[in-house]
């Protein structure tokens, strides 16, 4: 196996990680809130911000390190237009991903503070999950975007 095909494996597998952890996380996600019972968000949240702890950050630090390296041991130039479209969707994408973690964090200590007092979600669960849940969206198709572009790396001329 060549340095290439190592590095083409880890670039192939931590997107695999960087796009199934999120939809797992968000299908989780969904499923508990539907529930509506603050145990279950609290216990699901959980579970969600761990993983995005350790896939998702681990990925997205390890993802620009191997597509570096691939370029490079192929020798693709970096100012190639389908590399800074997809360094560019991976920018945006990390803007909505930072937002989200935090109201992860957020959503499920709001469910573990209505089981420790006995109460309903507040409104304030509701707000940020819908802020949490509009944010998944052009997060999604960014990441589907960029798989489009390394697959078929098009001839974009943007300088």
């Amino acid at each position: 196996m060549t340095l290439e095909d190592i590095l083409r494996l880890l670039h192939v597998l931590g997107a695999t990680v960087l796009f199934g952890t999120g939809a797992g996380i968000a299908f989780f996600m969904v499923m508990a809130e539907r529930s509506r019972d603050p145990r279950i968000i609290t216990h699901v949240g959980g579970i969600v911000v761990l993983a995005d702890t350790v896939f998702t950050a681990t990925a997205v630090v390890l993802q620009p390190l191997t597509g570096y390296g691939l370029a490079r041991a192929i020798g693709w130039p970096l100012d190639e237009g389908w590399i800074v479209l997809s360094l560019a969707l991976y920018v945006f994408t990390g803007l909505f991903w930072l937002p989200v973690v935090w109201i992860q964090i957020r959503l499920r200590d709001l469910a573990k503070r209505a089981v420790a007092e006995q109460t309903p979600l507040p409104a304030a669960f509701d707000r940020l999950y819908r802020i949490w849940f509009a944010f998944g969206f052009p997060a999604f198709f960014a990441v589907i975007a960029i798989f489009w572009l390394m697959l078929t790396k098009p001839d974009i001329r943007l300088f």
